[in-house]
């Protein structure tokens, strides 16, 4: 299977750039929270809706909101990939910041991602 590097690009060959197992399940996660569904013609449920919340009121109903649709999201599209451990949000500074704890299945590394979402 090809382990296509996120955002895309070239690698010093002029091929497409592959990425290691953790760069490419941090890049699917990226992907997974800031894809809003309906923005994929052959996968219209994938993402997790939090861009939807963009302006709704900064605060902590909007980061238990958020941290919801992020581990639905998790689960439902990459349980053949990580078991996810724990997603955390906070509504800050006009940001929602999210940290996901989870684990490669295969290979049992722990891994921690942060992301920060504009919003609020």
């Amino acid at each position: 299977m090809m382990r296509l590097a996120h955002p895309y690009a070239f690698d010093n060959r002029g091929r497409t750039r592959e990425a290691d197992l953790p760069g490419y399940v941090r890049g699917l996660v990226e992907q997974l929270i800031f894809t809003a569904p309906g923005e994929r013609v052959m996968r219209p449920d994938f993402g997790s809706g939090v861009y939807r919340m963009v302006f709704a009121g900064n605060g902590p109903e909007l980061a238990g909101a958020a941290q919801f649709l992020i581990q639905s999201a998790l689960t439902r599209w990459l349980a053949g990939l990580i078991e996810v451990e724990s997603v955390t949000a906070e509504a800050r500074d006009g940001n929602l910041g999210v940290e996901v704890r989870y684990r490669l299945l295969a290979s049992g590394e722990a891994r921690v991602d942060r992301f920060s979402v504009p919003g609020g």
